[in-house]
């Protein structure tokens, strides 16, 4: 079993209703703007290796992986299986609370890489969720979690909600250090310059945070 990071308190969300019944209508928009988006995409190019295995793990009807990589099967996870059905990338998908149910119904070892693009802050049990994501990956297989500022506040975890950028970056690192298998995380964390005319103006660049960790060979 992983270490326990959060209390049953940081585990709260604000609409503690099922997920299911939120997340019933597809939301076929992007949750991230543009340079966000290109940043993620280029992180997948580098650290994504031709005829890889992914598990993209509370995906929706995009990826942001590489148009021009060529990977093996692309596995798609998420909770409206309208949007899963509109991602081009995936190979196959599956809809399922992670929240409710932890264990992932795939093989031990399957893929190479598991990817979780702007959505860890909704996880209650993170700790069970990285858990299960190691077993799935090959020996150095690599997990990629990235986030902004952006959120459903009702349903994200009161740890993230009351944290900043800089914490909730720390909050996915000890979710990797409270399982075994991964080894030494490493984080990420663009802010891009906004000019003092356009901070009145509004309409700021999402910052950029990512942590990624492979697991033991």
């Amino acid at each position: 079993m992983p270490d326990a990071v959060l209390t049953d308190e940081e585990r709260a969300q604000q609409d503690d209703r099922p997920d299911r019944a939120f997340y019933r209508e597809p939301r076929l928009v992007q949750h991230v703007d543009e340079q966000f988006r290109e940043r993620l995409t280029d992180l997948y190019r580098r650290q994504l290796g031709t005829g890889d295995d992914v598990l993209d793990l509370m995906s929706s009807w995009v990826s942001h992986l590489p148009d021009d990589l060529d990977l093996g099967r692309v596995a798609g996870h998420g909770m409206n299986e309208e949007e899963l059905a509109a991602n081009e990338r995936l190979t196959k998908c599956f809809v399922q609370d992670l929240n409710e149910t932890q264990g992932l119904p795939l093989e031990t070892g399957a893929f190479d890489a598991a990817l979780c693009a702007v959505s860890v802050q909704y996880l209650r049990h993170p700790e069970q969720v990285f858990a299960e994501v190691a077993r799935v990956l090959r020996p150095g297989g690599i997990f990629v979690v990235s986030f902004s500022n952006r959120m459903f506040a009702q349903k994200a975890i009161r740890a993230w909600r009351t944290a900043s950028g800089p914490g909730r970056l720390q909050l996915v690192k000890q979710y990797f250090e409270a399982v075994e298998a991964f080894r030494d995380p490493t984080t990420i964390t663009e802010n891009p310059f906004v000019p003092p005319t356009r901070r009145f103006l509004g309409g700021a660049p999402d910052p950029f945070y990512a942590a990624h960790a492979r697991t033991q060979d």
